[in-house]
């Protein structure tokens, strides 16, 4: 159940269930269906309409909102999307997200900073969560060209949507939805202002995107190049570790 206490010491409950819908995507869904239906008993097109019908199935499974165990450890840096970690590097940050705003609030420093990205097929889960528990300080929406998401260029050209946390202790964490080849629109399910928990859902990209996490200086990555990461549940980083980590492989 949605917000029972697990831990590593077996403590709790789990079970699999078949995941949610998403309300986002239930519409899509049901058009699919709609007009399988009409070719299959009203035109009379069964080659159409099942293979419409199958297209239906995969648009509710893009949609799929699965629960997810959350870390709870305020070091903690977890993935905000399901994906392929497809690029590490040292960049700067987004302008929109550094400086202060309007308000006189702090964003991320200049400078270069460690950016993880995740790229998000057609066949992952597309939900986005919080990386970091705190109040959301700034949504900013770029319009952009639809280029391969897993292009690094994609993070200044691309229609993308940056988000700006601030933790309880002052510290803040930027990170930006993108949206790719496929997608055609942003989802946000957040606004400045909002107080969000470490995994807390904060919107969707339809259909195949990226997100990038940008970690706090002297913060390094703790996942590598290449490793699938799940949205809430994989740990990203931890705040103010710095480890080369290797992995081969296999």
């Amino acid at each position: 159940m949605a917000g029972d206490l697990v831990d590593n010491r077996g403590r709790g409950e789990a079970a699999w269930n078949w995941p949610s819908i998403h309300p986002e995507g239930r519409k899509f869904g049901l058009i699919a269906v709609a007009i399988s239906l009409i070719f299959l008993l009203i035109l009379d097109w069964p080659l159409v309409g099942w293979a419409m019908l199958l297209l239906s199935i995969w648009v509710f499974a893009f949609f799929r909102d699965p629960e997810r165990v959350v870390p709870q450890d305020e070091r903690f840096i977890v993935a905000p999307a399901d994906g392929l970690v497809t690029l590490i590097s040292e960049v700067e940050p987004p302008r929109e997200l550094q400086g202060e705003d309007l308000t006189g609030m702090a964003g991320l420093p200049a400078g270069p900073v460690t950016r993880v990205s995740i790229f998000m097929s057609v066949f992952d889960v597309h939900i986005n969560r919080a990386p970091v528990g705190g109040t959301v300080r700034r949504v900013v929406y770029i319009p952009g060209k639809f280029m391969n998401a897993d292009l690094d260029k994609a993070s200044d050209e691309n229609e993308r949507q940056h988000v700006l946390i601030e933790r309880n202790d002052g510290q803040v964490i930027g990170m930006t939805q993108i949206a790719g080849l496929v997608a055609r629109r942003i989802v946000p399910f957040v606004k400045a202002g909002d107080i969000l928990a470490a995994g807390q859902r904060v919107g969707l990209i339809r259909f195949g995107s990226r997100v990038d996490v940008y970690l706090p200086r002297g913060t390094e990555s703790r996942v590598l190049l290449g490793q699938k990461v799940i949205a809430g549940e994989t740990i990203l980083a931890e705040l103010g570790q710095q480890s080369l980590i290797e992995g081969v492989r296999q």
